[in-house]
């Protein structure tokens, strides 16, 4: 039905249509039209309103993360849900056979941050079977570090403390026939395992595999008492050479090495592997939470096979994906290479990232473990940029460090209409964001340094700073100066000294003309040892590329040949004596409990202004001050993000 139709009690009343040409309704439109250019007219007489300001967004930083979010949520989490144990025991078990670097803050930050997140207890365990790639000053620097990371060991324990129970167990599972004493050599072994990627062929049993549990018991004692060399024998654990998975076929329990220990001397000749010994520490340990990274992932059935084969307690072994960077190696063959072909400074080269290297560079502690904390803890391996590492690094700092006026490369500017003994104190805080960190003064003088950069000879639109007839301001100085002109070594072509004029008011007052930029300067006070000078190290990557050794040649043809750039003539103001005594900054993790002015050279750190982030070096001598740069200001041009 039509739902105009008179019909249909739902139609609406037809509206009444208008006559346009009605004399009233011309009227009106008349009337209308001469309404609104009255309106227009007077609008055009109104000045316009200003354009309203748009709100400025205050520079605050992003509310920090929470430092526990990796162990409240994903991995972590799930993995104390699955045990949720009364008693909390974890350990970090490192091979005292290198120095630890960026990757083992990761396990380190896990390992010790969950059982302290738990109330537990972790232990540092070092993994010393292997005499023949063990040095003391490994297993310092290794405590060290984590020390350093602000951890504290529940206990310092040794595999070798277990030596005698280790082989006790041993003899027991020859008794039981579930090892036996093998002759084979390493390629007879690979063959039994179907070879390389198991192309020789179907897996089969050593020859020595069924060999009664007594003669492998008195050739396993043979093997103690030396008369086997190393590689003429080996105790292989009898596991299942059907399984698919590669860690359950046979594996070596022990091998002899003729080395002495550090600790056990020449008491042993057989040294059990790693295999053998970690799960059944970790049992005598009572570690309730085995954690290590998913390259142990097929380890653990042997973990577990081993621990119920000599019936002992069984830990709950977990894996996460663990922690590489890009853009630089961290094999400890790789970085002994570039230390003794001096391709660095040493293993402590701020350029490496071992960590006594990010330590001497000045990256605190606490902000590794920050990034650590960013990034998650997650099964997957984490390949992160050294970019994004150092995003990390400059936010941490940007909140906890002072600031001060840092020259790379400085220049005289004389003022000559200042007398020559003039000086003024002037007051600097060390941090515009936050009072806490106090003020410091520095001397204004008739001779200031400026940053060559900040010069030209030549003027420009769009430059903004001090050239022939311009002004500048020095940063909190009351009045600008005026450059009038300058001096050049012709043979360099340098400029060598700029003259210039104080911009104060002749007639007292306190108004002048606000330049467009302010610049960052060092006084000359020899009453006040200013200038401090300086040689300032800027570290850039080491690598050229991402992928180091995926080059062509190899990693050593990568070298970057600019990683590091030294300004041997820099200046520093004297505020750094001040930070200097004040340090550590920030006094977190295990830098915090550093008596004031007893902590090391890396804990001097603060922000050059307009240049990066800096700390002391311990190359520093009596008067001679060397600078290191931690991370620059923002992101270099050309670099990844």
């Amino acid at each position: 039905m039509d739902q105009n139709d008179e019909t249909n009690p739902m139609a609406l009343p037809e509206r009444p249509k208008k006559n346009s040409d009605a004399p009233e309704a011309r009227s009106n439109r008349e009337k209308s039209k001469l309404e609104k250019a009255q309106k227009k007219s007077q609008a055009a007489k109104q000045p316009k309103p200003a354009p309203p300001k748009k709100e400025k967004i205050p520079n605050v930083p992003a509310a920090p993360i929470d430092p526990e979010s990796m162990f409240k949520e994903g991995f972590l989490k799930s993995v104390y849900n699955e045990k949720s144990s009364k008693r909390v025991v974890t350990r970090f078990p490192p091979e005292p056979n290198g120095f630890l670097h960026i990757g083992h803050s990761k396990a380190i930050a896990i390992n010790f941050g969950f059982a302290r997140y738990h109330h537990g207890v972790c232990y540092l365990r070092f993994d010393d079977t292997n005499p023949e790639a063990e040095e003391e000053k490994y297993f310092t620097a290794i405590e060290d570090m984590i020390q350093w990371l602000g951890f504290t060991p529940y206990k310092v324990t040794y595999s070798s403390d277990n030596f005698d129970k280790l082989y006790e167990l041993a003899e027991a599972l020859v008794r039981k026939d579930g090892a036996y004493v093998c002759h084979c050599t390493d390629t007879e072994i690979k063959l039994q395992k179907g070879g390389e990627k198991g192309t020789a062929g179907p897996r089969y049993a050593c020859p020595h595999r069924d060999r009664p549990p007594e003669e492998s018991l008195t050739e396993f004692r043979a093997m103690r008492d030396g008369k086997y060399k190393p590689r003429e024998a080996f105790l292989r654990m009898k596991q299942d050479l059907t399984d698919g998975n590669p860690q359950m076929w046979d594996l070596a329990a022990y091998r002899i090495l003729e080395k002495p220990h550090h600790r056990t001397g020449h008491k042993w000749r057989i040294y059990p592997t790693y295999d053998f010994t970690h799960c059944l520490c970790d049992s005598f340990e009572d570690i309730s939470h085995s954690l290590c990274t998913t390259e142990f992932q097929l380890s653990r059935v042997s973990y577990e096979w081993l621990c119920d084969a000599v019936e002992v307690y069984k830990p709950m072994q977990r894996e996460y994906g663990r922690l590489n960077l890009t853009g630089t190696v961290l094999s400890k063959r790789k970085l002994l290479k570039l230390v003794e072909d001096r391709r660095v400074r040493g293993w402590d080269d701020p350029r490496l990232y071992t960590l006594i290297g990010l330590r001497r560079r000045g990256v605190p502690p606490g902000a590794i473990l920050s990034f650590v904390n960013e990034l998650g803890v997650s099964t997957a391996l984490t390949s992160i940029q050294i970019v994004r590492f150092e995003q990390s690094v400059r936010r941490y700092l940007e909140q906890t460090v002072p600031r001060l006026m840092l020259l790379l490369d400085p220049i005289p500017v004389i003022i000559d209409n200042l007398p020559d003994d003039y000086v003024e104190d002037i007051e600097l805080p060390f941090s515009p964001k936050d009072p806490s960190f106090g003020n410091h003064t520095v001397p204004f003088s008739k001779t200031v340094f400026i940053d060559r950069v900040d010069f030209r000879e030549v003027d420009s639109k769009d430059f903004f700073r001090l050239a022939p007839g311009k002004s500048v301001g020095l940063l909190k100085v009351p009045f600008p100066i005026k450059a009038t002109s300058f001096e050049k070594d012709e043979a360099s072509g340098l400029v060598t000294a700029v003259h210039a004029d104080y911009e104060k008011p002749e007639d007292g007052s306190t108004f002048f003309k606000k330049p467009k930029t302010y610049i960052q300067w060092v006084g000359s006070s020899p009453a006040h040892s200013s200038p401090i000078n300086a040689e300032v190290r800027i570290f850039n990557p080491l690598f050229k590329s991402e992928h180091p050794d995926a080059a062509e040649g190899g990693y050593l043809n990568d070298i970057n040949p600019a990683s590091e750039e030294i300004y041997p003539n820099a200046m520093i103001e004297i505020g750094l004596e001040e930070t200097r005594k004040r340090a550590p900054w920030p006094e977190e993790e295990g830098e915090k409990d550093v008596k004031k002015g007893e902590a090391g050279w890396e804990t001097v750190r603060f922000q050059g202004m307009r240049v990066g982030y800096f700390c002391m070096d311990r190359d520093c001598d009596g008067d001679k001050v060397v600078l290191n740069r931690i991370v620059s200001l923002k992101e270099d041009a050309g670099k990844g993000s």
